[in-house]
C-alpha cells in the first residue's frame, strides 16, 4: 500500500503520549489559576486607585481653568463676561470643580452618603454628566477663540485659550474616571 502523503504510520506509543502530557499539565494549570487570582487583584486594586486620581487631576484642571477664566479682564471688550461662551466654560468649571471636591472628600473620608449600590449608580452617572458638560463648555468657546485669533492675538485670547485648554484636560481625567466607574458598575452586583 502506498502512502500519498509519506507520512509514517500511527503507532500505539504515539497515540499514548498525549494522554501523559496532559496529566502532567494539570498540575500547571493550578498555578496559573493563582496567576489569573492575583492578576485580577491587581487590576482591582488599580482601579480602585485610579478613580480618585483621576478625579483629583479633573479637580486640579477644572480649578485652573476657573482660576484663568476668571482672572481674564483686560479692559473693554476683553472682559470674559461679556462673552456667553466664556461664562458658560466657567460655569461649568465652577459645577465641575464642586463635583470633584465632593467626589474627592467622599473617597477619602471613607464617608458613605449613599449605600454601595447607589454610591456606584451616583459615580458614574455623575462622571458622564460633568464629563459631556466640560467638552460642551470647552467646544462652544473654541469658535469665539478662533475668531478673536484671527483679528489680533493677544493676552486676552491667550488666557481664554489657556482655559479652554484645562477644561479639556479636566473633561479627559473625568472621562477615564468614568470609565472605571463603569467598570465598577459592571462587576457590581446590583441585585
Amino acid at each position: 500500500m502506498t502512502n500519498p502523503d509519506n507520512q509514517k504510520p500511527v503507532e500505539v506509543a504515539d497515540v499514548e503520549a498525549p494522554e501523559k502530557t496532559t496529566e502532567t499539565t494539570a498540575p500547571s494549570s493550578g498555578t496559573s489559576t493563582f496567576s489569573a487570582i492575583t492578576q485580577r487583584w491587581k487590576r482591582e486594586d488599580l482601579i480602585r486607585k485610579a478613580s480618585p486620581i483621576m478625579r483629583g487631576f479633573c479637580l486640579l484642571f477644572s480649578l485652573l481653568a476657573f482660576i484663568i477664566m476668571v482672572s481674564n479682564k483686560h479692559g473693554y471688550g476683553r472682559n470674559f463676561d461679556e462673552y456667553e461662551e466664556y461664562r458658560y466654560l466657567l460655569a461649568i468649571s465652577i459645577l465641575s470643580t464642586l463635583y470633584t471636591v465632593w467626589q474627592t472628600f467622599s473617597h477619602f473620608s471613607k464617608r458613605e452618603f449613599f449605600d454601595r449600590r447607589t454610591s456606584i449608580l451616583v459615580d458614574f452617572s455623575g462622571d458622564q454628566i460633568v464629563a459631556y458638560l466640560l467638552i460642551s463648555a470647552a467646544s462652544s468657546a473654541i469658535p469665539l477663540t478662533n475668531r478673536f485669533r484671527e483679528g489680533q492675538d493677544n493676552i486676552f485670547t491667550d488666557s481664554a485659550a489657556a482655559a479652554i485648554s484645562m477644561a479639556i484636560f479636566a473633561f479627559i481625567s473625568l472621562a477615564l474616571s468614568a470609565l472605571f466607574s463603569g467598570y465598577k458598575l459592571s462587576t457590581h452586583s446590583l441585585i
